[in-house]
């Protein structure tokens, strides 16, 4: 048990989900509050994508970028919360060592998937508010499609090295790990050698992403912000983007605050910081087709 593994084969591959910490007593009403979420998720996002798929007049852009959304939405609570049902319901706690990694590459692709096609929808608004009549030609199924793919291609470029680092890590410690699901961070401080390289690489990416992302939008924004301004009906122009700020704010302030707590948020609590983090991968997902 002493002995590093880096193996699949490895007969003690496998980590420990302790759920979250401290919290033992509330397993149940974790449970509950979760499973209903999942389900909430499922059934929302799944009628935004049947809505989409049966209405033929729901074939414009921002449409696909949502159906996008809706994908990417159930893709993510379903890589965690199975198996956060299993610990807290079942009491199954072990996760295989291949599965772990596989729900770590599936968690962090596709949040950095949902901010790209957040970031779509901000261009999609600004070229339907500031360039209303050449909205078909820019937007046009092929361009859609290229963004899209950019969008995988730049989650894949961050979270496979990301992932190949945490998962050469050599793990002689314990194999508990403080989270309800694979978390990168906490997974990489199970192993004997320095995770730091792993873990300043993961702050460095995701701010990029996240800042450049954010920044992207900002200043799409305010170009929309300057066009309406001149008309005459603008808060009506500028009305269509408020779902859209909502699910921004919805999405990243909490992934934000979840990403720098876990890493610097020495005075933050480790129960506090594994419900920020669930918080954060399921809440936005359970909210977006409502809004």
């Amino acid at each position: 048990a002493s002995e590093p593994f880096n193996r699949p084969n490895s007969s003690s591959s496998s980590f420990i989900l302790v759920g979250v910490p401290s919290s033992e007593a509330f397993t149940t009403c974790w449970g509950i509050l979760f499973c209903s979420g999942y389900i909430i998720t499922l059934v929302g996002n799944g009628v935004v994508l049947l809505v989409i798929g049966l209405d033929n007049s729901l074939r414009d852009p921002i449409h696909w970028f949502l159906a996008m959304l809706a994908v990417v939405d159930v893709v993510m609570v379903t890589s965690v919360i199975p198996k956060m049902l299993s610990i807290f319901c079942l009491k199954s706690t072990e996760i295989g060592y291949m599965a772990c990694f596989v729900q770590m590459f599936l968690v962090h692709s596709t949040t950095s998937v949902e901010s790209g096609v957040l970031l779509a929808m901000a261009v999609d608004r600004y070229v339907a508010i500031c360039h209303p009549l050449r909205y078909q030609a820019i937007l046009n199924r092929q361009t859609i499609a290229q963004i899209g793919l950019a969008i995988v291609v730049r989650a894949l470029l961050f979270i496979v090295p990301l992932t190949g680092m945490v998962t050469h890590l050599p793990y002689c410690r314990s194999h508990v790990v403080p989270h309800s699901y694979c978390e990168h961070m906490a997974v990489a401080k199970l192993a004997c050698a320095d995770p730091r390289p792993s873990e300043l690489y993961s702050v460095a990416g995701s701010s990029l992403i996240v800042g450049m992302d954010m920044a992207f939008i900002a200043l799409s924004y305010g170009m929309i912000l300057k066009t309406v301004l001149r008309k005459k009906s603008c808060w009506k122009a500028f009305s269509t983007c408020g779902c859209h700020l909502c699910v921004l704010l919805l999405y990243y302030v909490p992934g934000v605050v979840s990403i720098y707590a876990q890493q610097f948020g020495s005075g933050v609590s480790v129960h506090a910081q594994v419900l920020l983090a669930d918080l954060y991968l399921t809440l936005p997902t359970m909210l977006n087709p409502i809004i």
